[in-house]
């Protein structure tokens, strides 16, 4: 019988754009060692320029969207990674035998405010690929063979 993989929840407040990354790049760089789920402590629905952002890296997330938590409250998570700070504030315990890591991105909404379209994609690539740097790595946070 395989192993079960791990369940890994990536948690924002609104579920919008930093944890849809997150989630998207888990699942597409880790499709075969791991489960990627994302939430929210609120839903915003899914930011169009974080999709257009990850679909120019190759990633289609424009299926996912906004999910609370408590709609995932049925799945056991291993991991739960905070990648904002409201999120890390509102979940400083979380119910389960979860491990816990708090590691925020910047805000691309807020890095984006008041420019052009085209700046505002630029700096959600940024932001889309410290986030896959990131991803890159979970291997190494939960020690499983690559």
């Amino acid at each position: 019988m395989p192993a079960q993989h791990p369940n890994i929840l990536f948690l924002c407040t609104g579920n919008s754009c930093r944890s849809q990354m997150a989630e998207g790049w888990a699942r597409f760089l880790w499709p075969d060692q791991l489960n990627a789920f994302s939430a929210g402590v609120e839903t915003h629905g899914l930011n169009p320029l974080a999709v257009k952002a990850m679909a120019a890296q190759g990633v289609d997330i424009s299926r996912h969207h906004s999910k609370l938590l408590a709609g995932l409250a049925h799945i056991s998570f291993d991991l739960v990674i905070t990648v904002c700070d409201n999120a890390a504030l509102a979940c400083p315990v979380f119910p389960g035998p979860a491990k816990v890591v708090h590691h925020p991105f910047p805000d691309p909404p807020r890095l984006a405010k008041g420019k052009s379209e085209q700046e505002s994609l630029a700096l959600y690539g940024l932001v889309c690929d410290e986030i896959r740097k990131f991803i890159g790595h979970l291997p190494d946070i939960l020690a499983l063979p690559r």
